[in-house]
């Protein structure tokens, strides 16, 4: 599975934003938390979890938003972005703080691909002993979100 291009180059722009940055910053940890998520209390179990309910909840919402029941009766068309922006937004109050939610692998893997290939001063390790939990956790829930929502929403 590779990253797409997309996330790769908006971690790119990051780095450009933040050039001057990177010299004057000391912390390793606070330069890789620019591109890529992180746990608050590392355990893989945990955080492991975590990344499965926040990735659950989300598929399993817009699986729902836009099946053809809701469609039928549910919001307007055209409001579906709308309510998946703040669906992603309420993940990220609520399950958001213990893992960082990247709750799409690309989201996290594409940008710590670039930390770790950018000309970074002092940037440390990329932390890919973690790297697999934001992979493994959101394709265990989106699998498991999409197979209820195709018995509970008919197509």
């Amino acid at each position: 599975m590779a990253p797409p291009a997309s996330e790769i180059t908006g971690a790119v722009l990051v780095w450009l934003h933040f050039l001057p940055q990177w010299k004057e910053t000391a912390d390793q940890g606070l330069k890789l938390e620019c591109f890529c998520t992180g746990p608050a209390i590392r355990r893989f179990g945990a955080n492991l979890i975590s990344e499965i309910i926040g990735t659950f909840v989300l598929v399993f919402v817009v699986g729902t938003i836009f099946s053809k029941a809701v469609a039928a009766s549910g919001p307007a068309p055209g409001l579906g972005a709308y309510l998946v922006a703040a669906l992603v937004w309420g993940i990220g109050l609520s399950l958001g703080g213990t893992t960082g939610y990247a709750i799409n692998p690309a989201r996290d893997l594409g940008p710590r691909l670039a930390h770790a290939i950018l000309p970074i001063p002092g940037k440390g390790s990329s932390n890919w002993s973690y790297a697999p939990i934001p992979v493994i956790g959101p394709l265990i829930g989106g699998a498991l979100a999409a197979l209820l929502v195709r018995f509970t929403h008919p197509w």
